[in-house]
């Protein structure tokens, strides 16, 4: 079936990267809702034209309409879900009985469920498939480099948006991109969730890294070596090899490393300085994604047997208080292998 035109988007969630994909939609032109729970956050978005709790200085643009009731959906022919993974599957079911046939679903989120293993797409499909939803739904996910706050002040960036139906894939590609705002399509859609997730967990480490006094050598090879266990997963899982050299994969890894607006490795960096995760936690406002991931992948890794070294030891950090310089210590005391063979992605 082919996708309808796309006259109406609802951006679920008014978070930060919630608003700025709203914005840049409303300053197309676009119909755009924006949904958020907290009835008191959306009144104040209204009032102030401007997302002062997460993305302040941002001016809302007239056809950006904020609501807190999920039945805003109803008329959208495309969906954006940007809550975070551990209430995706909640948030997801009550807006299903307001959805219309042949929607575009697409997820910008970047972790994965705890419980389950299971990604934001995954989580969609299987909870369509729960309901007996009747009708076509075309599933997709849109990932890349894009801190929110330059998004949303029109800095240059460029995204992946991932859908296995290609008219699906170019309908959105057409409806995101601006002059500033470039899109690529493509159809791996695991693989680019896999990049997506992953990715703040390395962030984490190189955060960890650079809160030890660690220098560039270090953040360098944490960077590499963490992209080639993203590739072992993902590849496990029946991704293509080639998405983990793309946008989603190199390029949102290396922003999310090193740039200085990156909530994930904002709590590396307080957890290799000496705080607890308790405390890093606790001085944030906005949800870091790779805390959580970073327990869902371990499980994930460990239950289809994929060996993530780094992985691992930022697990240990989290979850079993392990100290973070004897984390690194460790990660160079493993026996010594050779780099870059084919059995390692097999």
């Amino acid at each position: 079936m082919t996708p309808r035109a796309i006259n109406k988007t609802a951006v679920i969630g008014a978070g930060s990267w919630g608003t700025a994909l709203a914005k840049l939609l409303a300053d197309k032109g676009e119909q755009v809702v924006l949904w958020g729970h907290d009835p008191s956050h959306i009144d104040a978005l209204r009032r102030d034209r401007e997302n002062r709790k997460y993305l302040p200085g941002a001016t809302l643009p007239k056809t950006l309409h904020p609501v807190n009731n999920l039945n805003c959906v109803a008329d959208c022919q495309c969906v954006v879900m940007v809550v975070p993974s551990h209430g995706y599957r909640e948030v997801f079911t009550s807006l299903i009985p307001h959805l219309k046939d042949n929607t575009h679903l697409i997820s910008a989120v970047k972790g994965i469920e705890i419980g389950s293993r299971q990604t934001m797409c995954q989580i969609m499909e299987s909870e369509l498939e729960q309901v007996s939803r009747g009708g076509t739904m075309f599933i997709g996910v849109l990932s890349g480099p894009s801190f929110a706050d330059e998004v949303s002040t029109g800095q240059p960036t460029a995204v992946t948006i991932g859908f296995i139906d290609k008219s699906a894939a170019e309908a959105t590609q057409l409806l995101f991109s601006t002059d500033f705002f470039r899109v690529y399509t493509s159809n791996d859609i695991i693989g680019l969730e896999i990049s997506a997730a992953m990715k703040n967990v390395i962030a984490i480490a190189a955060g960890i890294s650079d809160g030890l006094g660690y220098g560039l050598n270090t953040r360098a090879a944490l960077i590499t070596r963490g992209l080639a266990e993203i590739t072992r997963l993902g590849v496990k899982l029946g991704a293509n090899p080639l998405t983990f050299s793309g946008l989603g994969g190199m390029g949102d890894l290396v922003l999310t490393c090193t740039g200085s607006l990156s909530r994930n490795r904002t709590v590396g960096l307080k957890l290799g300085e000496g705080r607890t995760l308790h405390q890093a936690l606790a001085e944030m406002t906005m949800v870091a994604e790779g805390v959580k991931t970073t327990k869902s992948c371990f499980n994930l890794a460990a239950n289809i047997g994929v060996e993530m070294p780094i992985l691992e030891q930022t697990y240990q950090v989290l979850y079993q208080d392990k100290p973070c310089r004897q984390a690194v210590q460790d990660l160079f005391k493993r026996s010594l292998k050779e780099e870059l063979t084919r059995s390692e992605f097999e």
